[in-house]
């Protein structure tokens, strides 16, 4: 069950950049019976190996913008760090209550933004022109880079969620990038910070690595094949594929917050997203003016 829950995660991770804490965690926690505190770092631990042959893959296909990793990276490996150190002080101060409060606050921005991507590319295509390859990065541009490295950073520290879907958010709505340099510059940053929280993780003790071991048996295949899936899919599966996933994420985090979601919904409400977007993009074909026919040869000499 492990290696099977593994090897999904590691598809869609590979494919989207997204899902892997959002989902595993509460996999681990919900199926496996797995402590939170060690289902988050087991997480982290096994995400650092998966998301660094992702991120390798991408980066040999030319889909990562390294100078935008690079300074999330600035931000996010400080506030990953200072998230591990003041897990344990909070858990005192707050319990159980601020776990649930981080959690709920993320799966609320994840559903706002799913919607808004998956709304964009399903019923408002023509705003997907604005997206780009890369961009000339300005002291703005770096600043909210580091900014939102060192929130998101935090976050994953604490709950092991956020690194590939809030990430994602940022690269989508600030920095407009097209899907694929998404999903790229998502992993590739992704690999570098979670070897630090998932080392950090490991010097406080909460790893399982032989847990660990089997998940990267279906992991790491899996994102082999999400990254080769990543760059054949076109755009126009791959946008709403990201808006399902975040809605996907959100979910998993509401579960995990213990919010009474059955795991079948988990599954359900994407699969069934997907299909919906599946449907329209056929409709869109069948509606799209077909190309005018090249005359023949004797219908041009009459």
């Amino acid at each position: 069950m492990i290696v099977v829950f593994g090897l999904g995660v590691g598809i869609l991770v590979g494919t989207t950049g997204m899902g892997g804490g959002s989902l595993m965690t509460p996999l681990l926690i919900l199926f496996a019976g797995i402590k939170p505190v060690i289902a988050i770092g087991t997480d982290l631990a096994y995400g650092a190996v998966t998301k660094t042959v992702g991120g390798w893959r991408h980066f040999r296909k030319d889909t990562v913008d390294l100078r935008i990793a690079l300074w999330l990276g600035a931000g996010s490996i400080p506030g990953a760090i200072g998230g591990v150190w003041l897990l344990d002080v909070l858990h005192r101060a707050y319990g159980k209550d601020f776990d649930t409060i981080v959690l709920v606050m993320v799966a609320a921005a994840l559903t706002i933004t799913g919607v808004a991507v998956l709304w964009r590319a399903l019923f408002m295509p023509r705003l997907v022109a604005r997206e780009r390859e890369t961009l000339d990065m300005g002291r703005g541009h770096k600043i909210a880079a580091v900014a939102m490295g060192l929130a998101i950073g935090f976050v994953l520290g604490v709950t092991s969620a956020g690194s590939g879907s809030l990430i994602a958010i940022g690269l989508i709505l600030v920095y407009r990038l097209s899907p694929r340099r998404v999903v790229g510059t998502d992993v590739f940053h992704a690999a570098i910070l979670l070897w630090v929280a998932g080392i950090a993780h490991l010097i406080s003790g909460n790893v399982d690595l032989g847990l660990a071991a089997n998940i990267l048996v279906g992991s790491v295949p899996g994102v082999w094949i999400g990254v080769a899936l990543s760059t054949r899919l076109p755009e126009t599966g791959l946008r709403p594929a990201l808006g399902i996933v975040l809605l996907a994420s959100a979910l998993g985090l509401l579960n995990k917050a213990g919010a009474p979601i059955p795991p079948a919904v988990v599954f359900a409400v994407p699969a069934a997203l997907g299909a919906l977007a599946w449907s329209l993009h056929r409709l869109r074909r069948r509606a799209a003016p077909r190309p005018a026919r090249a005359p023949l040869a004797s219908e041009a000499s009459s």
